[in-house]
């Protein structure tokens, strides 16, 4: 109640502070106050005129203000709402954007972010105090995280981005990207940081969770549908994370996270293709610049990455913001500049717009106007920085209604009724079905006892994200096959935590079992001997894998694979549900155990989602965005690979225990029919690939028909295949479809000795098939373009 108590007060204090409502006029506000329509003020007039005019009027202090984020929520910003004393505070001079404000998290939780009419008038009180209380009146861009649906207090919690992954559904990613952005609309948020777009490379790296997967095609293509989908509702869609973060060496991050160890030419290739493709292609406002470095260079202080790539090569016309502490590491960690006015002179310099930490915005702005005072950066290089900035919140219509949100609307759709029918969609979807011996899946729905074992059966606190939404109502494995089966006895054991007491240290040498342990895992026995049938729930959770917790093992940690061997030896049917961010090395499993799915993290509908599919209510379609090696001793591993990187060895294991694109369904699907036309329409030439695919199974499922494309000599050595289309098509048992791809230069080209992109002409071989390695049709064509 005291708590109540006090954040009503703090937010009845703004009352008094608004004394301009004079500035509001028809059609127009008067931003600087100065009773007449400046041209930054006039609704009619081009964007840039609008941002030029602004830009003359303002002092350094108040565009230095503008380059930095101010964290909301009782973080950096520890009142509920505007004080008195705001008007010494370092923003009084205005802030470019307010980070998380009310959205559920830091010290103030859902005090101030539900019922969500509470949240929407915070922020549309904080920005009024900006509009009404400053010299200009700049209005703030409201940010906020939306990898998983929007990071809001009881938003609509969608999959983690590994498994959307695992969907290849560009229509499905699309209207998750709306989804978020019309839930982020009616709350009155402008800016949503999403998608990922970074190749997960090495599947010990902890934030895999957080990638589409492994190919830069595939997480190009979901995360351009990322993009349109949120920017098709008027928010902006920043980017993460540019460039060349998701290798660190070893796969290690948390205090290392430098030294991608890539060539160039393969980080072209791989690492920056999806942010081309989302900028070019998508016309993406937003990009967010990581905090490793590059060839001993930091990405955030190079004006190669954030000048000559991103707005030159690529003609992005957004606004760059710094992950969090990346500014910092450039003296901090490596140790580039001498103190904060060196280093952020760098940064600024080299392409770098709005500043973000977790400390005061003045950590940046003071040094950052020292930095002009000392002739370091010119006030020139500011003005443009400052111009990029005002532009984007000119795009979002801050100017003309600076009070974004919709009270009216916002109970009406978020966690609507239609964004969880898609949540569970996109969950279904996600399920890779990795094996199914005797067709031991999908189980019976009359089977009399069922165990739901596992440390995952009934988990659902530490299955979503601080990334998403924040107290989403998670549905467990557990509570899922109890609701599915009304007429069966379902019967749950723990058997073990997700990691032991040990963790990580117990997967370098064998710790016995603690007498807590051993009783949990004679429970879980117990329990197994007593049913018809074992689901057994392992995987990790936010314990084992995201920012910051990078593995040195893929085995399932903790002592999941000793009660995987204890159920098994009761030879009860069992099947295996894997709950996970990463691939996993779960080799003994796929030689012990008959039936294997893998769910990723499905978000809200998770128990839901598994138990349609385990009991046959839904087939399986979903395939691997990432290799599963047998051993974390074949990293790198990942698709695509150069020729003759994946051959037998005679003293090590070669191959993936899973490849990239497999995934096995109830049903089955042929393959025929492949026809390759030449087609010239002026300058742009492009090949026509067709294909027929058939169920010709018993159930209806989805199929995702994978094209693949070699170039069969070349000047440079490439990979040995190349993705190069997808579609995932439903088919009816017995029906059949015709499906299309198109191969332009994009497609086919690489890049040449010098830096150049370039189609080669000659043979190309084409294949088409279920997997990278499972290629059902075939044929070779000459190219000429």
């Amino acid at each position: 109640m005291k708590q109540i108590l006090a954040t009503l007060i703090s937010l009845l204090s703004i009352i008094p502070l608004y004394a301009n409502n004079k500035i509001y006029h028809k059609g127009w506000i008067d931003f600087n106050k100065n009773g007449r329509m400046d041209i930054f003020e006039n609704p009619k007039a081009s964007i840039e005129d609008r941002v030029k005019d602004l830009i003359s009027q303002m002092t350094l202090e108040e565009k230095t203000c503008q380059m930095a984020t101010l964290y909301g929520s009782g973080r950096v910003l520890k009142d509920a709402g505007p004080t008195a004393a705001w008007a010494d505070s370092i923003w009084k001079d205005g802030i470019g954007n307010i980070d998380e404000q009310a959205n559920g998290l830091g010290s103030f939780h859902s005090r101030i972010s539900y019922p969500y009419r509470v949240s929407i008038n915070n922020r549309q009180n904080i920005q009024r105090w900006f509009v009404e209380n400053t010299r200009l009146g700049i209005p703030v861009d409201f940010t906020n995280e939306g990898i998983r649906g929007l990071c809001h207090d009881r938003a609509t919690l969608f999959p983690a981005e590994s498994g959307l992954g695992a969907t290849w559904d560009r229509s499905l990613i699309n209207e998750v990207g709306k989804a978020t952005a019309v839930e982020a609309k009616a709350l009155g948020y402008t800016n949503i940081y999403s998608p990922v777009l970074d190749c997960a490379r090495d599947p010990r790296w902890g934030r895999a969770v957080e990638s589409y997967g492994e190919d830069p095609y595939l997480v190009g293509e979901l995360g351009l549908q990322q993009v349109r989908g949120i920017q098709a509702e008027g928010i902006v869609s920043t980017l993460k994370h540019f460039a060349a973060y998701s290798i660190p060496v070893g796969g290690r991050d948390g205090a290392t996270r430098t030294n991608p160890n890539i060539s160039f030419r393969e980080m072209q290739t791989l690492l920056l293709e999806p942010f081309r493709k989302c900028i070019k292609d998508g016309g993406a406002m937003g990009v967010m610049a990581s905090y490793n470095d590059y060839d001993g260079e930091p990405i955030i202080a190079s004006h190669f990455f954030l000048t000559d790539v991103l707005r030159k090569q690529y003609g992005f016309r957004g606004y760059v913001v710094s992950d969090s502490r990346a500014v910092e590491f450039v003296w901090e960690k490596h140790h580039v500049a001498n103190n904060a006015v060196e280093g952020i002179s760098q940064v600024v310099n080299a392409g770098l717009n709005i500043r973000t930490d977790f400390t005061s915005p003045s950590d940046f702005i003071l040094p950052l106007r020292s930095a002009v005072s000392q002739g370091l950066v010119s006030e020139a290089t500011i003005d443009e920085r400052v111009a990029d900035i005002l532009r984007v919140k000119m795009q979002l219509g801050l100017f003309d209604n600076p009070y974004k949100g919709d009270v009216g609307k916002a109970d009406q759709v978020v966690h609507s009724a239609l964004h969880q029918a898609l949540s569970l969609r996109a969950a279904r979807e996600s399920i890779v079905l990795l094996k199914n011996e005797d067709n031991l899946l999908p189980l019976s729905k009359h089977i009399g006892r069922l165990a739901v074992i596992g440390p995952n059966a009934d988990e659902r606190a530490l299955l979503g994200s601080r990334y998403g939404p924040a107290n989403a109502p998670i549905i467990s494995v557990y509570q899922g096959i109890k609701e599915a089966l009304p007429n069966t006895d379902v019967l749950y054991a723990k058997g073990c935590d997700i990691i032991d007491k040990h963790f990580p240290q117990s997967e370098l040498y064998k710790v016995p079992l603690d007498t807590e342990e051993h009783s949990l895992m004679d429970s879980a026995v117990a329990v197994a001997r007593q049913a018809d049938a074992v689901v057994m729930v392992l995987g990790g959770n936010n314990k084992t894998v995201g920012e910051e917790y990078s593995r040195t093992s893929l085995l399932l940690p903790g002592r999941q694979e000793y009660l995987l061997e204890e159920l098994a030896a009761t030879g009860k049917p069992l099947v295996l549900v894997l709950l996970d961010g990463r691939a996993s090395s779960i080799c003994w499993a796929n030689e012990h155990i008959k039936a294997i799915v893998h769910s990723w993290f499905p978000g809200e509908f998770t128990g839901k989602a598994i138990a349609d599919v385990l009991f046959g209510d839904y087939c399986p379609g979903g395939k691997l965005a990432v290799t599963f090696p047998k051993a974390v001793g074949e990293i790198p591993l990942a698709f695509p690979f150069r020729p003759s990187a994946d051959t037998n060895g005679k003293v090590r294991v070669a191959h993936a225990l899973y490849p990239f694109g497999y995934g096995l369904s109830y049903t089955s699907f042929k393959y025929d029919n492949l026809a390759i036309n030449h087609v010239s329409k002026g300058e742009q030439d492009s090949i026509v690939v067709s294909c027929s695919v058939t169920n010709t199974g018993s159930m209806d499922g989805d199929e995702v028909v994978q094209l693949y494309v070699k170039d069969d000599v070349s000047s440079l050595i490439r990979y040995e295949k190349e993705l190069r289309g997808f579609e995932r098509v439903h088919l009816r048992a017995g029906e059949k479809k015709t499906v299309t791809f198109s191969l332009g230069k994009k497609e086919l080209g690489f890049f040449n000795r010098d830096n150049r992109f370039v189609v080669e002409p000659g043979a190309f071989t084409i294949m088409i098939g279920a997997s990278s390695t499972d290629i059902r049709l075939k044929a070779a064509t000459n190219i000429g373009f």
